[in-house]
């Protein structure tokens, strides 16, 4: 995923940013929760860090570039909801401090969308559309490995596995629309083929239960399907790129 840069953003590249703060609102949970579940704890600290450091990176890109009202409102929402969000994520995990965990990720996560909507509705294209869409996927497959970690952890466990049934059926739905676009090139469409691919995998995972391997079997496979929507997302971003 690209380091912050101090040149202003298009945009795609701006609907693509904020959407990405959603996914990572997420990966934070899941990374701490990895770490509170000694799941590759190793791994689970270089994840929390990097999506922090990226989230704060991506905060100051946003902040730049603010082409409306509603833009500007989201944003300041966004900074302070994650200024408390950052501050629990500094905490040790324990089952109190899941609790605030679990408040705060989707707080941040709600500000997050808003922000990504009001850069999309600021382009008012469907490409700027299929950004968000696609965008939203990558914060869905992070969502689905958090809340399985959630119920595992034994906070707000019921809410989670209902919650984890929602975000798979959201998944899904989205997953169909994306495909159907008649604006998909030969390349993107490829490449939604490869989303679907993994997301076999990550499903398996998903279906495996709570035993060590399952949970790292999730932790591995929600990574690598990240990795593809995020490569489906650039290429819907630069199709929404003035010619």
């Amino acid at each position: 995923m690209p380091a912050a840069t101090e040149a202003s953003l298009s945009l795609p590249e701006a609907i693509n940013k904020a959407g990405r703060q959603r996914m990572l609102s997420q990966r934070s949970a899941k990374a701490w929760l990895m770490q509170a579940l000694a799941v590759t704890p190793d791994v689970a600290t270089k994840l929390l860090q990097s999506s922090m450091t990226l989230f704060e990176a991506q905060m100051v890109e946003l902040s730049r570039f603010q082409p409306t009202t509603d833009v500007q409102t989201a944003l300041v929402q966004l900074s302070a909801d994650w200024q408390s969000y950052r501050a629990a994520l500094l905490v040790p995990p324990s089952p109190e401090s899941a609790v605030q965990i679990y408040a705060r990720n989707e707080a941040v996560l709600s500000a997050a969308h808003a922000a990504t909507q009001a850069y999309e509705r600021a382009s008012g294209t469907t490409e700027g559309r299929l950004i968000n869409v696609a965008g939203r996927q990558r914060m869905l497959s992070q969502r689905m490995a958090k809340f399985v970690y959630f119920a595992r952890y034994g906070v707000e466990s019921q809410a989670s596995v209902e919650a984890l049934g929602k975000a798979r059926e959201e998944f899904i739905k989205a997953l169909e629309l994306l495909k159907a676009a008649p604006q998909n090139t030969a390349q993107i469409t490829n490449e939604l083929s490869l989303a679907d691919q993994q997301w076999f995998f990550f499903q398996n995972a998903l279906g495996q239960g709570n035993s060590p391997k399952a949970l790292q079997a999730i932790a591995t496979t929600s990574e690598r399907i990240l990795e593809q929507l995020n490569l489906v997302v650039g290429l819907y971003e630069t199709l929404a790129r003035p010619a």
